[in-house]
């Protein structure tokens, strides 16, 4: 790349293929500053001759709409001096869901001159949008050179989520209006990205409170017994872009009374303690089309969680959505004589403890 001068640049000619990577892992609760792809003045072309048009150079980019490799004029603009900076969008792909976010890549171009005349140390002060080959004249001359600002802002990588993002932007460089593609600058970008403070257990049809589950306990008339059955959505977010190990799921039984032999258990409102006050029930997990048994106080793992179906959710407390696994959860109550048991409402307490490994994929 084209080195930054901070007085009058040096004799640079432009040409050839310019590249550059940018490899970053960090968590989205330490966001990490600017990324940086060329500083301020960084000289893309420079001659005291002001024929050679480096005065005139400009950036555009493949597409004005698509965004793939950047978004912006194709072509230049024509427009006159006009401070102000171009906003590049750059479409950023997550390899693990296919998500696609547009990021604002920032960019300006500087004008240099070949004296000191209008300027102390040969550079106009302002910054100017990049797809315009324009430039303010000094005592009826023109720019002989020209440099540029690029960077990704921190607040742009805030809208990426957890996972594994890549991008590629691409900018040619002409010195004329119209003119043919004289230098070509390509950066690609390799961000893995955790969250490690928004792992979350989420409950799609109790978004921001404790789920209030009915079991749906019914009397069967012609066996006399009771039972019944009830299924939770529940979808597991680990902060890793759905790329962790595996997931560790535990479920406890949290009531006031010790559970029968099932390990969960719903009481009698009452204060009674034997076995006719008692619904015993089961828990089991769908995970990828896999019935898990969930047994009190045990541990169970999923694994095949980079390659799980997965689901798109909006979490409380975020601002963008985030792709978490499906693992609905089977509350059943086996049918027992409706004799054993005694009439009224029945109660539980049943919490559910999200585990993710601490190494990063």
């Amino acid at each position: 790349m084209p080195s930054a001068w901070a007085q009058r640049p040096p004799e640079t000619v432009p040409g050839g293929v310019s590249r550059q990577s940018h490899v970053l892992s960090y968590d989205r609760s330490s966001l990490p500053g600017d990324i940086e792809l060329l500083p301020r003045k960084t000289v893309l072309g420079y001659s005291t001759d002001v024929s050679r048009g480096f005065g005139l150079i400009h950036l555009t980019c493949r597409s004005n709409a698509n965004s793939a490799n950047g978004a912006c004029p194709q072509e230049d603009t024509g427009l006159p001096p006009a401070s102000g900076v171009t906003k590049i969008a750059l479409r950023f792909t997550e390899a693990r869901s296919g998500l696609q976010t547009d990021v604002m890549v920032r960019g300006a171009l500087q004008r240099a001159y070949g004296g000191r005349t209008c300027y102390l140390d040969s550079w106009n002060p302002n910054d100017y949008l990049i797809s315009s080959s324009s430039s303010p004249q000094c005592v009826d001359t023109g720019a002989s050179g020209t440099g540029v600002l690029l960077s990704v802002p921190a607040e742009e990588l805030g809208k990426l989520v957890a996972g594994h993002w890549a991008a590629e932007l691409i900018l040619d460089l002409r010195t004329a209006s119209l003119g043919p593609v004289v230098a070509s600058y390509e950066f690609t970008f390799d961000l893995t990205i955790t969250d490690h403070n928004a792992v979350s257990i989420y409950f799609p049809a109790f978004p921001n409170v404790s789920p209030l589950v009915a079991l749906n306990a019914g009397y069967d008339p012609i066996s006399r017994t009771i039972g019944g059955r009830t299924v939770l959505d529940m979808c597991l977010y680990d902060g890793l872009g759905s790329q962790a190990q595996y997931l560790g799921v535990t479920v406890r039984d949290t009531g006031t009374r010790p559970p029968g032999p099932s390990g969960s258990s719903l009481w009698h409102d009452t204060a009674g303690n034997d076995d006719s006050q008692r619904l015993d029930y089961t828990v089991t997990l769908d995970h990828n089309g896999t019935t898990v048994p969930l047994t009190n106080g045990v541990e169970e793992q999923l694994h095949g969680i980079d390659t799980a179906q997965l689901r798109l959710v909006m979490l409380p407390g975020m601002s963008q959505p985030v792709f978490c696994v499906p693992t609905p959860m089977t509350l059943d109550i086996p049918r027992v004589p409706i004799s054993t048991k005694r009439s009224g409402i029945y109660w539980g307490d049943l919490k559910v403890e999200l585990r993710v490994p601490t190494a990063t994929p």
